[in-house]
């Protein structure tokens, strides 16, 4: 799904993760301690998270080739990381050993599978230029797209854009968590993905209804994205191109626990394009992953593999027909 002709030709169907890496402190309770309270949970998990890792996770569950770009600390949760990936058929030969702590994120659920999370980057702001560079040598000619977040120095995000751009790579950009970049990125990003909490941050746009992710939509448009897909949980998400707009209604499901439903969303997303889908096809199926992910417990944990998701659309089938990209009734998660 590569806008731009002037890049050079790919026949390949992998997707190269760049991003982070965590392991994941989850904590759940029936209700979030306020501020200077001890408060009982009820559970607790020590799981493989991070959004990059959880999406590599999620792709190579789509079905995808799937290489990550990454950096671990030399600690006790390096092997437990390596084993996450590796279980996951994530290709791993650009995961970097480096001295110090591997990144942890802190994760507190409630009881309507609400969260907030402290992410505490430590070895991923050891990622470099030129591990980038390297992996994008080796890995590109195999490779169709590059899904990258915000959770590396985001100057490294950028590089990694331009590098996947010049190579011909579609860019799928998840712009979390949301930082301002610089204006020369835009017009090399073909899909960017935020939920209306960051696409509020990054365009000054209050996304508060549907109209309202149309405009910030047209906000990255005007600045040289090929596609914006602003989700909006149980809102649906919308699709803005060039002229066009499509709403895309989300899937009704139980919540139990929303974290990773996004990072579901966009392995499912960048797999279904490395795969030749079109986009309005790639967001039904990405959406039926997020949906999934919503109902289970944990980061890496919840996200589904490619039968549940077929399974999933197979009972939507006849609501609505797939080729439009809707996904069945609106619900709960896109």
């Amino acid at each position: 799904m590569t806008a731009q002709d002037s890049r050079p030709p790919h026949d390949a169907t992998g997707v190269l993760v760049i991003g982070s890496v965590t392991m994941d402190v989850t904590t759940f309770s029936s209700r979030l301690p306020r501020p200077g309270e001890t408060f009982l949970g009820d559970a607790f998990t020590l799981v493989l998270g991070g959004k990059g890792a959880n999406q590599a996770v999620a792709a190579g569950r789509a079905g995808a080739p799937i290489r990550f770009v990454g950096c671990v600390g030399e600690d006790l949760f390096a092997p437990l990381v390596r084993q996450g990936l590796t279980d996951a058929g994530v290709d791993i030969g650009h995961l970097r050993e480096v001295p110090g702590q591997t990144g942890v994120a802190h994760i507190r659920v409630d009881a309507s599978g609400e969260n907030d999370i402290v992410m505490v980057p430590l070895a991923n702001a050891e990622l470099t230029a030129e591990q980038i560079d390297s992996a994008l040598e080796e890995l590109a000619p195999t490779s169709e797209v590059l899904l990258t977040q915000l959770e590396i120095p985001f100057a490294l995000t950028m590089h990694a854009i331009r590098g996947a751009h010049d190579k011909g790579l579609t860019v799928v950009l998840d712009p979390a968590p949301a930082h301002d970049l610089e204006e020369s990125i835009w017009p090399l990003v073909d899909v960017v993905t935020p939920n209306e909490t960051e696409a509020s941050l990054l365009t000054g746009i209050e996304v508060d209804s549907r109209e309202a992710a149309v405009q910030a939509g047209q906000w990255f448009l005007d600045r040289g994205v090929t596609h914006a897909l602003i989700t909006m949980a149980g809102a649906g998400c919308v699709l803005v191109g060039t002229g066009s707009v499509r709403h895309v209604p989300a899937h009704r499901v139980e919540v139990v626990d929303t974290t990773a439903a996004g990072d579901a969303f966009a392995g499912y997303l960048a797999a279904s394009l490395a795969a030749g889908e079109d986009l309005p096809r790639a967001i039904n199926r990405a959406g039926a992953a997020g949906a999934l992910a919503v109902t289970r417990r944990g980061a890496s944990p919840s996200l589904p593999r490619a039968a549940e998701v077929d399974a999933h659309l197979a009972t939507l089938a006849g609501t609505q027909d797939p080729a439009d990209g809707s996904g069945g009734d609106e619900g709960d998660h896109p």
